[in-house]
């Protein structure tokens, strides 16, 4: 599947990315992608951004590919629980947060926890990393046995975000476009 042929969604996580985080840099560089705003960035409603993201998924015109970061990932998989349309043609989860077993996630998330294990609709590639402090790699790989998720393990690279170092993130460019290469 082509880029220009989809609608990328972007889902920032807790307190949006922020300048220079990789997503903010895939936004600007793919004609087709679209930022998913949420009203509150910093105390998160499951109900809210869930909205907020099955709005922009029916408010597309062509088939959607969805980029996720952090709590951005759960409000994909929450939201996925209640699609009934096909639009959606595949994922790229990056550092999943564990809201329900790990004590460093951040408590303002609270609300977004209990995400389903079920599988997904469509295809998926799942990112994770081996320090990352909010998601062991073994939860991360469970996470995407349940979904149904391609797993892929991006080495010590903490949180997959600025802070971490990953402002440009080529290599996840380069899983990105393996994941769209798959797509129908």
């Amino acid at each position: 599947m082509k880029i220009a042929d989809t609608d990328i969604l972007i889902v920032p996580g807790l307190g949006n990315s922020g300048p220079g985080h990789w997503q903010r840099r895939w936004l600007d560089k793919m004609a087709t992608a679209q930022w998913v705003e949420q009203d509150d960035w910093d105390k998160p409603r499951k109900e809210d951004w869930v909205e907020s993201l099955t709005r922009a998924i029916m408010m597309a015109t062509r088939p959607v590919v969805l980029v996720g970061h952090s709590l951005g990932v759960a409000t994909i998989i929450h939201t996925s629980a209640r699609l009934t349309d096909t639009k959606v043609r595949g994922a790229f989860l990056a550092a999943p947060p564990d809201l329900d077993e790990n004590p460093n996630a951040p408590k303002a998330a609270k609300d977004v926890s209990n995400v389903p294990r079920d599988p997904l609709n469509f295809p998926s590639l799942l990112i994770a990393s081996e320090n990352d402090p909010v998601c062991t790699l073994a939860r991360a790989a469970d996470m995407a046995n349940c979904w149904g998720s391609e797993f892929h393990s991006a080495g010590d690279a903490g949180h997959l975000n600025s802070a971490s170092g990953h402002g440009p993130w080529p290599e996840g460019l380069m899983m990105f476009t393996r994941l769209m290469q798959r797509l129908k």
